[in-house]
């Protein structure tokens, strides 16, 4: 496999492209569906959703990241998990068919029985897609799914605007994830070469398994965390401080995932392609930790700066209220990169003991921090975040101190002249809210001036990572003109 910098950024870029073309038309399609859908339609399906989305963490029970970590993964080892995946799923199915009318009984809803058994499909597709999804990772095949999400996406967005439009109600919804999921499914396995040959090992599956199992019980705990603490506050206080607080969350979240999620997914087959060598991944941790910090944090600090322009112009004034949310958000997220990496080269060298030690203790502190805050109002809870990211990029540096030589305090030295350079311009950016102009004319001034003031800063202080990423892109352009 080339592990060299340019297939490593080629792929981020496909990565990248993918995330947001994709996100981008699901932001214009829900868009049209609140206007032909009611808000019941979308509240059914929000319902069934979680539990759907809390199912699809069994679905691949690690196995997908096992096969990615462990460095000479062969066909016998893919062809056993993709035949343990699609029984599994079909056992796990069927549960979900049988149970579908206790779930809507729970939610005193009868007309929820149909729905969730058809929307409960998406569980085999899933699993027989998974496998794919992990060669294309283990391989460095980015590019495909690009073009298979992007065909996914825009597909299911016909499909489910005709199907509002001609009156169906909440089956517009159900159709129009079942179609992109089922397209993104099909193209991945026309386009990706390996196909599961007819052969099943035992042993294999207990090795990978010895592994997964921790990442899935990591999985488990992660979601069930991120999912109370929207629990609590929409059952202690109001559905409109939950409405606010995740609005708040939205923008900052949608940002940073797409970069973040497509670092991740490039991040971990190169460095399990290296797990052998801790120096090499050493370097990559570092330059992962150091250029997508610098990347994200400049657009954290602005949107912190800019939140209430934004919010004013995307979403119109009843919306303010969410804007100390995002601004909180946005210093969550700007550290992002340091949890990512530093988790990725523990899952590469293939300790998921310790990932699973990590999460476990992650998850005490921050339900020891939720619940001593809850009682104190959303805006205190919404700040604890503050607390518990901190504490938690303390914890997931912490094995790298031992495993790599790299810890927090030297992670912190790598990125802190980026951090510094976005909040003076944040600082800057924050000032043009005085303006005595329209938001539409201020926020593009806003962004012109925040990107001229980070580029020239880089310049002037001749920020290693600028440097990095300017040679990275001078060589593309070397290469196709070559």
């Amino acid at each position: 496999m080339n592990k060299s910098p340019q297939v490593f950024l080629s792929n981020l870029i496909w990565r990248f492209l993918e995330r947001t073309g994709a996100q981008l038309v699901a932001f214009i399609v829900a868009i049209v569906l609140a206007r032909l859908l009611s808000p019941e339609d979308y509240g059914i399906i929000a319902l069934i959703t979680v539990f759907i989305n809390i199912l699809n963490v069994f679905v691949d029970s690690g196995l997908g990241v096992a096969l990615i970590q462990k460095k000479d993964a062969d066909s016998l080892d893919f062809s056993t998990v993709f035949y343990t995946n699609v029984v599994f799923c079909l056992v796990l199915y069927g549960v979900v068919f049988a149970l579908a009318p206790l779930i809507a009984l729970f939610y005193k809803n009868d007309a929820l029985t149909p729905i969730i058994r058809v929307l409960g499909v998406t569980v085999l597709i899933s699993g027989v897609k998974n496998i794919q999804q992990a060669y294309v990772s283990k391989t460095l095949q980015f590019k495909k799914f690009f073009f298979a999400t992007l065909a996914g996406t825009v597909t299911a967005a016909v499909v489910g605007i005709w199907m509002a439009y001609r009156g169906f109600g909440v089956w517009a919804l159900v159709a129009q994830q079942l179609t992109n999921l089922t397209i993104d499914t099909v193209l991945l396995w026309l386009t990706v070469r390996w196909r599961p040959i007819f052969a099943f090992s035992t042993a294999r599956l207990r090795g990978l398994f010895s592994f997964g199992w921790k990442m899935l019980i990591s999985a488990v705990l992660d979601t069930t965390y991120t999912n109370l603490r929207q629990l609590i506050i929409g059952r202690k206080y109001s559905a409109e401080d939950l409405a606010f607080y995740n609005k708040g969350h939205l923008f900052p979240s949608t940002i940073v995932s797409n970069l973040n999620n497509s670092i991740d997914s490039v991040l971990l087959p190169v460095m399990a392609s290296e797990q052998d060598d801790k120096k090499r991944i050493k370097q990559m941790t570092r330059r992962a930790i150091k250029t997508s910090t610098y990347c994200i944090a400049p657009l954290m600090m602005g949107l912190s700066a800019c939140a209430s322009p934004v919010v004013r112009l995307l979403l119109t004034e009843k919306w303010l209220p969410c804007v100390p949310f995002m601004r909180i958000f946005c210093v969550t997220y700007m550290f992002y990169p340091i949890h990512t990496a530093n988790l990725n080269a523990i899952k590469a060298v293939g300790r998921s003991d310790l990932f699973l030690k990590l999460e476990i203790m992650k998850k005490v502190m921050g339900m020891t921090v939720l619940l001593s805050t809850m009682w104190f109002g959303v805006m205190v809870m919404a700040y604890s975040l503050l607390l518990t990211g901190v504490l938690s990029q303390i914890i997931n540096t912490w094995p790298n101190k031992r495993l790599l030589g790299y810890g927090y305090l030297e992670q912190l030295k790598d990125i802190l002249p980026g951090i510094l350079l976005a909040v003076c311009m944040g600082m800057l950016v924050g000032l043009l809210n005085f303006l005595p102009v329209h938001d539409g004319i201020r926020l593009p001034v806003q962004i012109v001036a925040g990107i001229a003031v980070y580029v020239l800063g880089s310049v002037l202080f001749r920020l290693e990572s600028f440097a990095y990423l300017k040679n990275i892109v001078k060589e593309k352009v070397v290469r196709r003109n070559a």
